[in-house]
């Protein structure tokens, strides 16, 4: 019997579990948003939440903890010097789950897990993703126009 056994099994033995998780909060402070199912979302929520304190602390100590739980220096390096610095007037509750509907596939619950006041910095992302994807499809265009109407794109069909 399970009783009073709190946690979330997500269908893994231990190393697997601790692993997804690790890699979820990794991604989660590299990215400040992912999405993933509901309840990977409700077991990496208070981790993201330690991980956000220990960067809050600042001390080698702290540094060190962050560095054998999260996978990339990397993601340490924005921990202590982005993440962290965003919440130091905030006592806790620094994330947020949003629910994103039903996945297709199996119908699983997709949720968005997110750092609260990266808002602006998620918009800045969307618009340099948004111009780059303008900029391909004009030249694009530029390509298809240069090559004229009338034309084929492969010369071994008339052959």
């Amino acid at each position: 019997m399970r009783h009073r056994k709190g946690g979330f099994k997500l269908g893994r033995n231990t190393s697997h579990r601790r692993a997804l998780l690790r890699n979820l909060v990794t991604s989660i402070i590299i990215h400040d948003r992912i999405e993933t199912t509901l309840t990977k979302a409700k077991a990496a929520r208070p981790l993201v939440e330690k991980m956000i304190t220990l960067g809050k602390n600042g001390s080698v100590h702290a540094r060190r903890q962050a560095l054998a739980y999260l996978m990339t220096p990397e993601s340490v390096d924005r921990l202590f010097a982005i993440v962290a610095q965003r919440y130091a007037e905030r006592n806790g509750g620094y994330s947020r789950i949003v629910r994103g509907g039903i996945r297709k596939g199996d119908s699983g619950d997709k949720a968005f897990i997110e750092l609260l006041g990266s808002e602006e910095a998620l918009a800045e992302k969307a618009e340099k993703r948004e111009a780059a994807r303008a900029k391909r499809r004009e030249e694009l265009q530029k390509q298809l126009d240069q090559r004229g109407p009338g034309e084929d794109s492969d010369p071994s069909a008339t052959a």
